[in-house]
């Protein structure tokens, strides 16, 4: 075994002081990624190390606050690769039609775009009324924004032309409101859509779904970390429930796989056996 340098050790101990102190597993996380964003933080705060880092955070309960926002990844779009909507919307709701509620887990929502393109499928599809969707993060931050749906009135176009490469035939702009250079989704959007701290790394399944959506996190995961998170999200899934995953994510190498089908292999989405 190659003994580890100081900033390998500094960095392994600030992840299990995280943990220790504020309940959140980090050490899971692909390495590369997070220690990337970790280093960008040192540099944001002129910070001369990890250990400088740990202490702060170990110290300063806002200051980890901070930390975690920067820390974990909030990308997100409006319709996202529009070809996984695209199925969504074909493929999956024609299914979905069938059955008299439905609850949907949208798992590492960040700000909220990818939950309310979903909303607005399931009101398209006139499942709205009869839909749940429960929108988690392991970021505070990043839900209290998601609450909000606010977003910049500059990202209008490129939201605007996904919606309708997924398919979307009405008008965008019945969907929000603009003021000064913000657009606020209208109210009827968000009211089936519930927020809620969850961490995919030590937290447990809370509902029966339909539908479970993970898009774009299971990469920044480890080997270990994706059986468990995945492995979740199936048990999550009632008796022929859906599996949405990332683009670049898939379930063929992962344990979980064995109660998995594929269905909409392009769009990665598999049914639970």
């Amino acid at each position: 075994m190659t003994p580890l340098v100081p900033d390998d050790i500094e960095f392994e101990l600030l992840l299990e002081a995280i943990w220790q102190k504020h309940g959140y597993d980090f050490r899971q996380y692909a390495r590369s990624s997070l220690r990337r964003r970790m280093e960008a933080f040192l540099q944001k705060y002129n910070l001369a190390s990890f250990s400088h880092l740990q202490y702060r955070i170990l110290r300063d309960p806002s200051f980890f606050g901070r930390s975690l926002d920067e820390i974990t990844v909030r990308t997100t779009e409006m319709f996202r690769d529009s070809f996984f909507f695209t199925a969504l919307r074909n493929e999956v709701l024609p299914i979905l039609q069938t059955y008299p509620a439905l609850n949907i887990w949208h798992a590492g929502c960040s700000t909220g775009e990818e939950v309310y393109s979903v909303a607005i499928l399931l009101m398209e599809a006139g499942l709205y009324e009869r839909s749940t969707i429960y929108a988690t993060d392991i970021n505070p931050v990043v839900l209290e924004a998601a609450q909000e749906g606010r977003y910049p009135v500059a990202k209008i176009k490129e939201m605007t032309k996904a919606y309708q490469q997924s398919g979307g035939v009405l008008p965008f702009s019945n969907y929000y409101t603009c003021k000064d250079d913000v657009a606020k989704l209208n109210p009827e959007i968000k009211k089936n859509v519930v927020f809620s701290t969850h961490n995919l790394a030590t937290d447990e399944s809370f509902i029966d779904a339909q539908l479970v959506i993970c898009r774009n996190v299971l990469i920044y995961f480890d080997r270990n970390l994706q059986d468990r998170a995945v492995a979740l999200m199936t048990r999550s899934l009632s008796h022929r429930g859906f599996l949405c995953l990332g683009s670049k994510e898939s379930a063929s190498f992962l344990k979980a796989k064995v109660n998995l089908e594929v269905f909409a292999k392009d769009a990665k989405i598999y049914r639970k056996l």
